[in-house]
């Protein structure tokens, strides 16, 4: 048992160093370049960067995007478990869901272009069925200013992996609970309040922080969807760290460090609630 032991220990050493090697030293790199002017120690870009119009409005746009992505799609793929869970349950059913996981996002973001582009499949088919007249009469969903076409796709991708992290869920769920919420007069709108939403909730909130995080930070899609203004952060760190003007470079770093503070306090935070949640939960069915 000692043995199995120090191999464990000695197994988990090859991740360790790879984190520390690869993205633990980009991480000591980025705090470095973000605090030095001049080899001087100095947090002069981070108030800079709430001096930058772009930074503001790139915040902005990225929370509104993130945001409602986010909720569409815990919301839709809360709606499909709980409709058809009893489908899901089988394999055959469940490949449905599996398929589009294995697309990456930036397919399903040039998937979303081809369709819904002033001149792709849809603005075609309302051309051939005469409800435009022109392809500029089509709406423009996608590289537009509000994040249609980003929002779109983060939708379409993100619901299978929500219906993914609360079947399981669904599939342990008692019968009992809403039965008993039944039996004292609870409508199916109340049952699930009462005996679905408490069970479900901790799982819930964790899937929309994974999915909150991703977003914020992702890049592929706001990069082939989005518009040069408003931006995305990653974009907007993006073209500070390629610009031509070298004094945007600390800027870019100090944009990608706090963003990657305020996430990990934000995921800290939820985790530690859903802990207490599921503390609680636990306690009362002991009870």
């Amino acid at each position: 048992m000692k043995w199995l032991k120090v191999n464990n220990a000695v197994l988990i050493i090859p991740g360790i160093l790879f984190f520390l090697l690869i993205p633990g030293l980009g991480i000591v790199l980025a705090i470095l370049e973000s605090v030095r002017d001049g080899g001087v120690f100095t947090f002069r870009h981070y108030g800079k960067l709430f001096e930058e119009d772009r930074f503001v409005s790139s915040i902005l746009f990225s929370l509104t995007v993130t945001t409602v992505s986010t909720v569409l799609a815990l919301v839709i793929g809360l709606a499909i478990v709980k409709a058809f869970s009893p489908l899901l349950k089988e394999t055959r059913h469940k490949l449905l869901v599996w398929i589009p996981m294995l697309v990456p996002h930036f397919v399903w973001a040039y998937l979303v272009y081809l369709l819904f582009n002033q001149s792709g499949f849809f603005s075609t088919i309302s051309g051939m069925i005469g409800w435009i007249d022109d392809r500029s009469q089509f709406p423009i969903l996608v590289q537009d200013r509000g994040g249609i076409g980003i929002i779109l796709t983060y939708v379409w991708k993100e619901v299978p992996f929500v219906t993914l992290m609360l079947l399981p869920v669904y599939a342990t769920l008692s019968k009992s609970y809403k039965e008993v919420a039944s039996l004292l007069g609870a409508g199916p709108y109340q049952a699930f309040w009462v005996a679905e939403w408490p069970l479900i909730l901790p799982v819930f909130i964790e899937t929309g922080a994974i999915l909150f995080a991703f977003i914020f930070t992702a890049f592929e899609v706001p990069q082939l969807l989005g518009v040069t203004s408003p931006q995305m952060l990653p974009i907007l760190a993006y073209d500070w760290f390629y610009s031509g003007n070298w004094s945007d470079r600390p800027l870019a770093f100090a944009s990608l460090v706090l963003t990657g503070l305020v996430i990990g306090i934000f995921m800290w935070a939820v985790l530690y609630s859903t802990n207490k949640i599921r503390m609680h939960i636990t306690k009362g069915i002991g009870n």
